[in-house]
């Protein structure tokens, strides 16, 4: 087993030496991608998927990084870096450079492995991606994740259709049927349906299993012919549906270690049309058992309990198989080394003769007894055996002929009666029993020797000459051509070889080998004596079949005769196309099951048989050109009826005239090396290989020559180009230099007038710039003059508002001197009023506490009396002043409002009157101090006499005389007297109220006067500027 690391390496080869898989493991290559860090570590492999050829595979790790894998050419290469893990891969897309990958993020990129850019991004599911089917036409793919499944176009790459689902129920899997249009959907409750592609209408859903073998169904698989699904889930049993019946028709047991199945592929073979019958089970332990579901026999198995694997993919053809490790490595198996030993070919039969008892030696008759065995594979059990089969035969009876047997172990006679019977091989075994009648060597090394070699010369053309749709089907067929021209050289000048060899290229596509021996057994055996008169078609093998028709129809052969058609027209497109063009592909499928089981003489009589049956229509055609069209296209021609007439001809056909003793029997190609194939005329071939090698030779020369020329003509004619562009080149700068002159003329014209009437304009503005300047000049001159006249006007009201506070500074003077005056006056009379309350107390205290307790009642109401009097009076006075006050600032707002105009005038003459009145104030206050003084006068004398009064009465109180005299001045005293202590006692008791009182008076007269000189300010500067606002608009 060989080991690649991939490393950092981008590209590079898989294997350094040719693979040699052990047929006990069949690993090709283990291929590993470990990184290059300080500590390197390996990537592990997620994801692996085929192209639809099997030759390529392309596979993803965790790290996003995307590799292809050539296994056919010995390369790998890295064609993109995701940077993130790819949940699913696809590669056989219609376009076979591109593949998909949907990625960790929900997306999916559909990606070009040789451009290595980006195709289309389509995005779409909330869920990762486990899953992408495409279409068998490479057109659609589904995509699945658990939630749901989409279809998309992948020629537009836009999204079609979207399967949308209940919560409770998931999505196990969505995926197409091969070669089918037919959509099969997967759910978890184990509910399938299946839907038509085109339309998405439901065609039908398969029921429920039984209930004894219920599974989850978690896996599935389908036949490459669609006709058997297969299901799995966590148990040992394994379900076959078949979809044709829409029935369960079989459950699988496995053995015992399986508990649960983790993946189901199918193994497709060559030769089973499709109906594959070995399936690969993935189980929980790593391990991938390969099962016969019709004998239900283990047949091999991969990976081991040391080495489990994590998934699997087998490719289109079934050479490889493609499994991700547990370990994170990929291994690639071949499938061939892995049923090397189940497809060996028997052993010998081993014939034992017993000799019988001597008393029955006489009896005329010898019975034997044959055990024949087969060798099988080793098996791991002890308990298998090799199985015996007992023959009998009687001594009268013939051992059949040594050409009757075939290498593996069928019977020829066995397979003409058979055939016979049915007129056609099943098709399930058809191939195997190809291989087996025409006993194929399979020499893999011959056939690689022969591959390598490339492509022949002679048919690198090809496609030019045969312009086949499939390019995978063309590339066979060259590759098949090529392989038959490097065995011999005449078959790379035989031109009817790609006819001869297409349809069994069409029909062993998938298996080269197979295709190139089965191709050089039928020219070794039913092409004998072609070649003799080459290049001319093989007159003698068209004589043979002109005598069969002459003797067995002479009235066709006459009629061909007639019209100048010879063998080479009815006879010779026939075998060259090995009947390809006239039959269908089911009915030359049948006609070859009797030609490889019969003489090679078969075909030569399968062309007259042909023509005998279509005797009718031939004898209606008169034409050369319908003869032509006759043999080159299919007729409607029942296949069988000519098969049971070449038999009768094989029988009823004289020896002397009989092909079959010109033609030799059936001879197999020789095992290891492929025989040599001389049977031409050597020095015509190589007479023409000369002259085509000269041909070519002097075509190679011609062409050089003929390239030379071309090349010399291109140059000359490059040069004339070149020389008639730069004539051109200079008219066109001459005509643009013209252009460009009177362009400049044109432009000088606009640029003096665009001058003149710049010149006009700019006077223009000079002229409004001179009055505009002008103007600004008046007004920043007038500006500054009313700035003038408003800082004098400003310095003439400071001045004026310096006057009127030192003005009331000096009235506040006076006052507070008059106040202090004033109390000092008042606190002298205190004294005095004191010192007379202190003289009247040295009286007797009885007399005095009579008196007093006599009087107090009465003088007490009356000072209250009058002390209530005196308070409303003078919060009388001060309401009256107060509303004078109040009226006098209203009528001084009304008149400021009314007279704003004249605000100025009416203020000197208000100020005239105001120093009027001041004078007069003046005059007054001091007749009042005049008054106040004589009022204090009089007030001092008479304290003075009342305490002179009241001394006198204090030395002489009980003189009755005066005591009526000085009663009666007490009676006209008295409410003096009682004011006066009244007073006193007033003065004693509220001194402090009166006190308190006066400040708040004194305070709140000042706050109003000087609000009213505020007000009057305010009033007098809002007068001003009304007068000046109506000058400065004036001006």
């Amino acid at each position: 087993m060989q080991s690649t690391d991939l490393g950092n390496k981008e590209s590079g080869k898989l294997w350094h030496r040719k693979p040699s898989p052990a047929a006990r493991d069949g690993i090709i290559v283990n291929i590993i991608h470990s990184s290059s860090d300080y500590l390197p570590k390996v990537l592990r492999f997620l994801n692996v998927a085929f192209d639809s050829s099997g030759d390529c595979l392309i596979a993803g790790d965790h790290q996003g990084n995307i590799y292809v894998f050539d296994l056919y050419g010995n390369r790998f290469n890295l064609v993109q870096r995701t940077a993130q893990a790819c949940t699913a891969l696809a590669f056989n897309l219609r376009r076979k450079s591109e593949f998909l990958v949907a990625l960790a993020d929900y997306s999916i990129k559909c990606f070009d492995s040789v451009t290595k850019e980006l195709v289309s991004w389509m995005r779409g599911h909330e869920s990762s991606v486990f899953s992408i089917s495409v279409h068998a036409s490479g057109r659609y793919a589904i995509t699945t994740s658990s939630d749901t499944a989409q279809l998309w176009d992948l020629d537009t790459f836009q999204r079609k259709r979207k399967l949308n689902i209940l919560q409770s129920v998931g999505i196990q899997k969505v995926f197409f049927l091969p070669l089918s249009n037919t959509i099969l959907s997967c759910f978890k409750d184990n509910s399938i349906f299946a839907w038509e592609c085109d339309t998405l209408s439901c065609k039908y859903q398969l029921p429920a299993p039984p209930e004894s073998s219920s599974v989850l169904y978690k896996v599935f698989a389908v036949t490459r012919d669609g006709r058997i699904l297969a299901a799995g889930g966590k148990s040992h049993h394994l379900h076959l549906w078949c979809l044709e019946a829409k029935q369960l028709f079989r459950i699988i047991q496995m053995p015992t270690k399986v508990r649960a199945i983790r993946h189901l592929e199918f193994l497709p073979d060559s030769f089973d049309a499709g109906s594959n019958q070995v399936l690969g089970v993935l189980s929980q332990d790593g391990i991938m058992r390969f099962v016969n579901i019709q004998t239900c026999k283990l047949l091999f198995e991969i990976g081991s309990l040391d080495e489990g694997i994590s998934s699997s993919v087998i490719s289109p053809h079934g050479r490889y198989i493609a499994s991700i490790m547990e370990n994170g490595s990929l291994n690639i198996y071949s499938v061939q080394a892995l049923t090397q030993e189940i497809n060996k070919p028997p052993p010998p039969l081993v014939k034992v003769i017993e000799d019988l008892p001597k008393n029955k030696l006489n009896s005329g008759g010898l019975k034997t007894k044959v055990t024949s065995g087969r060798v099988q594979r080793p098996a791991k059990s002890r308990e298998n055996k090799i199985q015996a089969r007992i023959l009998r035969q009687d001594l009268t009876g013939n051992f059949e002929n040594k050409e009757n047997e075939v290498s593996d172990g069928l019977n020829k006679k066995r397979l003409q009666i058979l055939l016979k019977g049915y007129g056609e091989y099943p098709t399930k075994y058809r191939m195997f029993i190809w291989r087996c009648l025409l006993q194929l060597p399979e020499n893999h090394t011959a056939f690689s020797s022969l591959v390598d070699k490339g492509v022949h010369v002679a048919f690198l053309n090809l496609q030019k000459k045969y312009p086949i749709k499939s390019r995978k089907l063309l590339r066979v067929l060259q590759r098949t051509l090529s392989a038959l021209a490097h065995w011999s050289a005449i078959f790379s000048d035989t031109p009817y070889l790609p006819l001869l060899a297409f349809p069994f290229v069409k029909l062993f596509q998938n298996n080269q080998l197979i295709c190139f021996e089965v191709v050089a057994t039928l020219i070794i055996n039913w092409c004998q004596h072609w070649f003799e008169y080459f290049p001319n078609p093989p007159i003698n093998i068209l004589s043979m079949i002109e005598n069969v028709l002459a003797f067995h129809d002479k009235e066709l052969l006459q009629h061909f005769i007639d019209h100048d058609i010879t063998s080479q027209l009815y006879a010779w497109p026939l075998l060259e196309t090995v009947f390809s063009e006239v039959l269908t592909r089911e009915e030359w499928l049948k006609l070859f099951d009797n030609v490889f089981s019969n003489h090679p003489s078969f075909l030569l009589m399968t062309v007259v048989a042909y023509n005998t049956c279509s005797r009718a229509p031939l004898l209606n055609c008169s034409l050369r050109d319908d003869f032509e069209y006759f043999f080159h296209h299919r007729n409607n021609l029942d296949i069988s009826v000519v098969i049971r007439e070449v038999y009768h001809l094989m029988d009823t056909t004289p020896t002397d005239i009989h092909p079959n003793g010109k033609l030799d029997a059936f001879v197999a190609l020789t095992k290891g090396q492929y025989p040599v194939f001389n049977q031409y005329p050597k020095f015509i071939v190589d007479y023409q290989t000369q002259e085509r090698e000269r041909i070519r030779n002097d075509e190679l020369d011609f062409l050089r020559e003929r390239q030379m020329v071309e090349d010399m003509q291109a140059e000359v004619d490059q040069q004339r180009v070149e020389d008639e562009a730069w004539y051109q080149k200079q008219e066109l700068l001459r005509k643009a230099e013209e252009t460009r002159r009177e362009m400049l003329l044109q432009e000088e014209e606009k640029m003096v007038q665009q001058r003149q009437r710049l010149a006009s304009v700019k006077r223009e503005l000079r002229a409004k710039e001179m009055h505009l300047q002008d103007a600004t000049r008046r007004r920043f001159l007038k500006l500054q003059q009313d700035q003038r006249e408003m800082e004098l006007r400003r310095l003439n009201d400071e001045i004026e508002r310096k006057n009127l506070i030192r003005n009331q500074e000096a009235v506040a003077k006076e006052m507070r001197e008059d106040a202090d005056t004033y109390r000092r006056k008042v606190d002298l009379e205190e004294h005095m009023f004191h010192k007379l309350i202190e003289a009247g107390q040295t009286q007797n205290q009885k007399t005095q506490k009579l008196i007093e307790e006599n009087l107090a009642e009465a003088e007490q109401a009356c000072l209250n009396a009058d002390w209530r009097i005196q308070a409303l009076h003078k919060q009388r006075c001060d309401d009256l002043q107060r509303n004078a006050c109040y009226q006098e600032v209203a009528k001084l707002l009304l008149e400021n409002r009314r007279k704003e105009t004249e605000v100025l005038n009416a203020m000197v003459g208000e100020g005239a009157k105001k120093w009027e009145e001041a004078k007069e104030k003046d005059f007054h206050l001091k007749s009042e101090k005049k008054a106040s003084a004589l009022s204090d006068a009089s007030r001092k004398w008479f304290l003075e006499k009342e305490l002179d009064d009241a001394l006198e009465h204090a030395e002489h109180p009980y003189n009755t005389v005066p005591r009526c005299q000085s009663g009666q001045a007490a009676s006209s005293y008295v409410p003096r007297t009682s004011q006066l202590k009244d007073s006193s006692e007033v003065d004693s008791s509220t001194h402090i109220s009166l006190n308190q009182r006066r400040v708040q008076w004194d305070t709140t007269e000042q706050d109003l006067m000087e609000r009213v000189r505020n007000l009057r300010q305010r009033l007098t500067a809002q007068a001003r500027n009304r007068c000046r606002t109506p000058h400065l608009l004036a001006t």
